[in-house]
């Protein structure tokens, strides 16, 4: 047996492979989005192995991706050797330790799809403490769609709700925070299932009266002024596909 076999094991799965100078093995908050696949390969091959991956993904990101606060980082950085955290960082955020809003969503949701699958109470725990986190911001817009990192310069002091000019907003995080809100109400208090959905319910509402685009424009997408890569200046205040997808995913939710 590959005595390394034991530690590559306790690693999730790699999300990268460039800026090899600076990571080794990378895996990124995002990665929690594709879990839903592996769980699904097991239903419908019947071989366990695809939801066992998953598994050990999700706790290895438990484990290592999160504040005390609850609030997430976007890239933790392995030794493949030894499966040790080398860095724990960011890429599309402002800063190693700020709050980059797409990423705290991909967490809320993709913790709460993990409990779907498993009824592991870890999971939704953990979905339930970064909904709060998210929603306990005290810079959070009053419409409740983030600013694209809300510990941008910025806004990492600002301790109201009335939005600041200027500052881009994420649509697409909005939408992930709405549907997976809606996911994680199914399996909450009737006072939390409220609040949960009513937070969901504003920010459709904004994303509906103030981000649609007017139909026939901007090549058929829904929604216009997400963020893709801010600090690379990529995808500055644009529709993204996957904006769209979940804006369309959670009024789905809304209606049930």
């Amino acid at each position: 047996m590959n005595p390394n076999l034991k530690y590559a094991q306790m690693i999730p799965g790699r999300s990268w492979n460039h800026n090899a100078d600076k990571w080794k093995f990378p895996v990124i908050i995002d990665n929690m989005m594709n879990l839903e696949m592996l769980f699904q390969a097991s239903i419908l091959t019947g071989d366990p192995i695809y939801r066992d991956i998953a598994v050990k993904h999700a706790d290895t990101t438990l484990a290592n991706h999160f504040r005390d606060d609850y609030s997430s980082y976007h890239v933790v950085d392995y030794d493949p050797a030894t499966g040790d955290v080398r860095m724990k960082c960011t890429a599309q955020g402002y800063s190693d330790d700020s709050f980059w809003s797409r990423g705290q969503a991909w967490g809320l949701y993709g913790f709460a799809q993990c409990y779907k699958y498993t009824g592991d109470h870890r999971y939704l725990n953990r979905s339930e403490r970064i909904a709060d986190f998210i929603m306990s911001l005290p810079n959070m817009p009053s419409d409740h769609i983030p600013y694209w990192d809300m510990k941008a310069p910025e806004v990492k002091d600002v301790r109201t709700s009335d939005p600041v000019a200027g500052v881009a907003r994420d649509a697409s995080a909005a939408a992930i925070m709405a549907s997976g809100l809606y996911m994680l109400s199914e399996w909450m208090s009737p006072e939390k299932a409220t609040r949960y959905r009513s937070y969901a319910d504003s920010i459709l509402d904004t994303l509906t009266a103030s981000y649609r685009i007017p139909q026939g424009e901007k090549y058929g997408f829904i929604l216009d002024h997400s963020i893709g890569h801010h600090p690379a200046g990529s995808e500055i205040d644009v529709p993204l596909n996957y904006a769209d997808y979940y804006y369309l995913e959670a009024l789905l939710r809304q209606s049930r």
